[in-house]
């Protein structure tokens, strides 16, 4: 399938919008009343510090929505206003959060059902309207819905965008798409739709892994198994490696994707040379850069002198397990929650490990004063912060008055 071709007609047609409705101010009022909140905006006036008790919380100076998700879930919210007795999908999660899912079904926007690890799309009419999320859904889903005439509504962020057409450039000119990322992550699997080969690596190791077998060779059958469910059909790594283009998932770890690059650069430069580089390796930027502020905020915030750390955002959010990672690799008690339900009462909190595991911690919060760092990933409302500082206050309180 020509995608580019395919993309650009669909964007043509009537039954397509990625501009909304014109219910913005109503969309607007909506959207505040419901995930804003006065004590976020009230530490955002006072440098990000606020202090209660024996309890200092310091927040991360980049934290929470981001543009997209905003964008993402105010076209959501207005798709219902403009349409409000059609049915109404979603390919998937409009993001990862799961107080704004909930608010979705709330909305009688339905998900589009799953049967053995695959959407079923046969319960979508024609004339149906149906939103592709924040990250977008893959060419194979687009086309679906196109040929039943339902009504597209795509809010895929634009910074994944980016990495579409970063992907189709590589397609272009026969290079295979090395891409970081999550093989089953929605997002990556929407980019590879649009690529032409690919691999996708998980991490630096990975990327190494690839490295060698770029400059050394290797066992063939033991590479195709490592990367079975992460490749291109018929991938051949003998073949398909000589000229590489890098592409990310845009919620990845920035100074990861980075070293991946160079790794690439430096290793088809050592196989070809540096003359020939430039007809072996591409390179363009597609960090989100509501990822990166987020990151660097965190890396700030870890400099403090903090007691722990509270992560929020959803278990499989992507960009929320990375702001977990950066707090676990300095040695901070961290904990990864993805709604305020996950503390306690009696001082124990239940979250998710890096690993992916839901451990139940007792005794979590120190006795006497504490300096608690707080961030949110990019799919958190702000009112789900504010939630889990009061409930620490609460606990706090409590605590100190037994």
């Amino acid at each position: 399938m020509d995608t580019k071709a395919f993309k650009r007609n669909l964007q043509h047609s009537e039954n397509y919008n990625r501009k909304g409705f014109g219910h913005q101010a109503e969309v607007a009022t909506q959207l505040q009343s419901e995930y804003q909140s006065n004590l976020i905006q009230e530490m955002r006036d006072r440098n990000y510090v606020l202090k209660r008790g024996d309890v200092t919380i310091r927040l991360a100076q980049a934290f929470g929505f981001c543009w997209g998700v905003e964008r993402a879930v105010a076209m959501a919210y207005e798709t219902r206003h403009h349409f409000p007795t059609e049915r109404i999908w979603i390919t998937n999660e409009i993001i990862h959060n799961p107080s704004v899912n909930q608010r979705m079904q709330e909305m009688e926007v339905d998900f589009i059902p799953v049967d053995a690890n695959k959407k079923d799309f046969s319960v979508v009419a024609t004339g149906d309207v149906v939103i592709l999320p924040a990250f977008g859904a893959s060419v194979q889903e687009m086309q679906i819905l196109h040929d039943k005439g339902c009504k597209i509504v795509d809010t895929t962020c634009p910074w994944v965008s980016k990495v579409w057409n970063t992907v189709e450039k590589h397609k272009k000119v026969d290079y295979t798409s090395i891409i970081h990322g999550k093989y089953k992550h929605e997002e990556t699997v929407a980019t590879s739709s649009f690529a032409g080969k690919y691999l996708i690596v998980l991490n630096l190791p990975e990327a190494e892994y690839v490295a060698n077998y770029i400059l050394n060779g290797g066992n063939r059958e033991e590479f195709l198994a490592k990367f079975a469910k992460a490749c291109s059909a018929g991938f051949d790594p003998d073949q398909d490696l000589q000229r590489v283009g890098i592409a990310n998932q845009t919620t990845m770890l920035k100074g990861e994707t980075e070293q991946i690059g160079k790794l690439f650069e430096r290793t088809m430069m050592q196989k070809y040379g540096p003359t020939e580089l430039n007809q072996h390796f591409q390179s363009f930027n597609t960090i989100c850069d509501a990822t990166q502020e987020r990151q660097d905020a965190m890396l700030d915030l870890v400099q403090q002198n903090l007691d722990l750390m509270v992560v929020i955002g959803g278990f499989n959010s992507s960009n929320t397990t990375q702001l977990q990672q950066i707090a676990f690799e300095r040695g901070i008690p961290s904990y990864h929650i993805d709604v305020v339900e996950r503390i306690k009462s009696g001082n124990s909190i239940e979250h998710r490990q890096l690993k992916g595991e839901l451990v139940i911690t007792e005794n979590w919060l120190p006795a006497g004063e504490i300096v608690v760092g707080i961030t949110s990933g990019a799919s958190t409302p702000d009112k789900v912060v504010e939630d889990v500082i009061e409930k620490i206050f609460a606990l706090k309180a409590t605590v100190a008055t037994v």
